[in-house]
């Protein structure tokens, strides 16, 4: 189940999370130590963890702040793509691979850059390209927890 969640009202607490992202245009970076790769204009579906200092909201503000120096892989896709949404979770438990796995499992679901967000873990990738907006309704019953969702405006 996906819920409704107001943007000022994010959590301080440790999270699990999804930042999804619009590329409007295909564009070719080097991420980091990672690589070099090509991203295809649509959606990207980036799984986290806040666990952190302040964390959900500080991680949250962070992925929306523009000026802010380049650390983690999802910093470089940041540069180039708009922030659509977040979906959480909240809680101490680690949901992230677990979550990766699901949406590497959905319809659509494309790994445009391998190991990215996964450095600390041994998944496959925790970024994921969709044509489309990926059906989080079924997101949310295939990891079975309450998530709560915020859309930002552009």
């Amino acid at each position: 189940m996906v819920a409704r969640a107001c943007l000022g009202e994010l959590p301080p607490e440790p999270a699990t999370y999804v930042l999804l992202l619009r590329l409007k245009c295909p564009v070719d970076l080097t991420v980091g130590k990672l690589g070099r790769f090509s991203f295809p204009c649509g959606c990207y579906a980036y799984v986290g963890s806040a666990h952190g200092p302040g964390g959900l909201a500080a991680r949250i503000a962070r992925h929306l702040r523009r000026a802010k120096t380049l650390h983690w892989h999802i910093d470089y896709l940041r540069a180039h793509a708009q922030p659509v949404a977040v979906c959480y979770y909240v809680g101490e438990e680690r949901c992230e691979c677990r979550w990766a796995r699901a949406f590497a499992t959905m319809t659509g679901a494309e790994t445009p850059a391998a190991r990215f967000g996964a450095s600390d873990c041994r998944c496959p990738s925790h970024l994921f390209h969709f044509a489309t907006t990926p059906d989080l309704a079924a997101f949310g019953q295939a990891v079975e927890e309450r998530i709560l969702m915020e859309t930002f405006s552009d």
